[in-house]
């Protein structure tokens, strides 16, 4: 089965995108197909498999599945390239139009410059912040707020900020991203019981009144450069925690570059940042 591919990345978070509307990849064969894909020796290599699909309640649906084949809720990164790629090649017309994720829908603003869309804006609206909507399993109830949470590992108790973006997070403020154990702590805490779906890992460290630097350990694909979602999710634990002023932007410095988020009064969360093409072509797939 020979499929058409685009593969995009946002600030190093990349995907093979396919146009499932012209495609039709039958639903058995999606979890094998992003497990191949993603393979670096024998596929294209990348951080999964995105596929643009048609939807009944959004003008274009994104389904995102991982390197290891599980589907994920949303990808902050995927949909700002999702929303290039659905402007540029004629899916949609406008330059705000709606997402439907599993998480959810969101609404896209794509910025043009003669033909060419050179950033694009999502908002991913509100975060979720409640144990059960994220969700997380511990001794609390449901309807308590995650904000401080706490979770033991080989003896050692760790504080962190829970919070859905369409996704689980779990954010851990350190001193220094850089030396934080993301290979390390990341995969034991994707893994851990208290997180039924498992979890995104962030680690973060606000290094001015509006700056953020960011590490991440992604659910079901391991350190990644960028994660649109995480970088949501730590600007709203960072607020709540009161170290960034709501209303306000801040510049999240992940490995790939920079993301603006903004969580606004209205309590929603709008992320802005680029999407680039790498190459077009042709993958030959047999299941």
């Amino acid at each position: 089965m020979n499929i058409r591919f685009t593969k995009m990345h946002a600030l190093g978070n990349n995907y093979i995108y396919v146009n499932q509307i012209e495609e039709n990849i039958p639903e058995e064969f999606m979890k094998p197909l992003a497990i191949a894909v993603s393979n670096v020796q024998t596929g294209i290599g990348s951080d999964g498999l995105i596929l643009i699909c048609d939807s009944n309640h959004a003008a274009i649906r994104m389904r995102v599945f991982n390197s290891d084949g599980s589907e994920a809720k949303n990808c902050g990164n995927g949909l700002r390239c999702v929303a290039r790629y659905a402007y540029e090649k004629g899916l949609v017309q406008n330059t705000s139009f709606t997402i439907e994720t599993l998480g959810g829908i969101v609404t896209a603003h794509v910025q043009v410059l003669g033909d060419t869309v050179n950033s694009i804006s999502i908002d991913m609206g509100e975060p979720r912040l409640r144990k059960g909507e994220i969700p997380m399993l511990d001794s609390g109830s449901a309807e308590d707020l995650a904000t401080h949470s706490v979770i033991e590992l080989e003896g050692q108790v760790y504080s962190f900020t829970g919070v859905s973006m369409g996704n689980p997070h779990a954010v851990f403020f350190v001193e220094d991203v850089k030396s934080a154990p993301v290979d390390t702590l990341g995969p034991q805490i994707e893994k851990h019981p208290m997180f039924p779906e498992g979890t995104n890992v962030e680690f973060v460290s606000p290094v001015s009144n509006n700056e953020l630097d960011f590490r991440v350990w992604e659910r079901g694909s391991g350190i990644t450069y960028a994660c649109g979602t995480g970088a949501c999710a730590a600007v709203v634990a960072a607020i709540l925690h009161g170290k960034f002023e709501k209303g306000k932007a801040v510049t999240v410095h992940l490995l790939g570059g920079d993301l603006e988020i903004l969580w606004g009064q209205d309590d929603h969360v709008w992320m802005t940042g680029p999407a680039e093409y790498i190459c077009h072509g042709e993958y030959a797939f047999e299941k």
